[in-house]
């Protein structure tokens, strides 16, 4: 999070991103899902697997072989998505942006953070609690430098455990009579349509920052708050230093990356609170 606490406004260009999700409900909506339905068809969106399948299972069960393999197919492929879109809305002037050092991040603030964020997720929307709380946790296992342990287990005898168990049984729903249907070609139309507008809603709010900003911040990261941790941030470092090799975007692009992690987990609750 340090990225993030070092640069707040990185929240809004998070936000931003997040259009994806809610432009493609509105599709599948009018498309003939359900609300149920059009809500996880909509998550995908967030770029977020873990979200879309809690989400999914929540809310349309029926769907999450298909919702499953859009949702990590497409964050699989943000290295070829999101070039094209990032060179067509931003000038040669705007990608070459260098932007100043982030400042030094205590870890006071790194231990406070997932703190308060979990405090205030939990009392504004109580549906997104777990999701949020299960993000800081992890955070707060290695940020506070007390758990040495049990972090070290979390990220990988643990993760690796929970990541089998979750391959097979969200393929265990993939029958062919669920699977092999018009009805799945239509959710990863959708689910490409999530990644786009996400990825242009976040470049253009980033065009606009970058006119707030009297053109000190790069454009390139807003395409970061589609929240595929790390692996948008690193499309925008690439697209950034070919225009100017000096360029170092990475650390920048991941304070929105961090905020699309947490805005999707929102975006989730909401939509949980409504059809759930």
């Amino acid at each position: 999070f340090g990225p993030l606490i070092a640069n707040p406004r990185s929240l809004l260009l998070g936000a931003a991103a997040q259009f994806g999700i809610f432009t493609t409900f509105l599709g599948a909506v009018a498309l003939g899902f359900t609300g149920a339905e059009a809500a996880s068809i909509g998550i995908i969106g967030g770029a977020d697997g873990p979200t879309a399948i809690f989400l999914t299972s929540k809310l349309a069960p029926h769907l999450l072989g298909p919702i499953a393999v859009a949702a990590y197919s497409y964050m699989a492929l943000v290295p070829i998505i999101q070039p094209p879109i990032m060179r067509a809305l931003t000038t040669k002037e705007e990608r070459m942006v260098k932007m100043e050092q982030l400042r030094p991040v205590t870890k006071t603030e790194k231990i406070v953070f997932p703190i308060m964020v979990t405090i205030l997720g939990a009392l504004l929307l109580p549906s997104a609690a777990g999701l949020l709380g299960m993000l800081m946790l992890g955070n707060l296992f290695r940020e506070s430098g007390v758990v040495d342990r049990i972090f070290k287990t979390a990220q990988n005898e643990l993760i690796n455990i929970v990541t089998i168990f979750l391959g097979t049984t969200v393929g265990a729903t993939a029958s062919a009579e669920k699977f092999l249907t018009p009805q799945t070609l239509m959710i990863i139309g959708l689910g490409l349509l999530a990644f786009c507008v996400g990825t242009s809603t976040g470049v253009l709010f980033g065009k606009v920052m970058y006119i707030a900003s009297g053109k000190k911040i790069n454009p390139l990261i807003g395409s970061a708050g589609v929240s595929a941790v790390p692996m948008a941030a690193r499309v925008s470092q690439v697209v950034g230093q070919k225009e100017n090799p000096s360029n170092f975007l990475l650390m920048h692009a991941m304070g929105p990356n961090v905020a699309g992690v947490i805005g999707s987990a929102i975006a989730a609750g909401v939509l949980l609170s409504i059809f759930g």
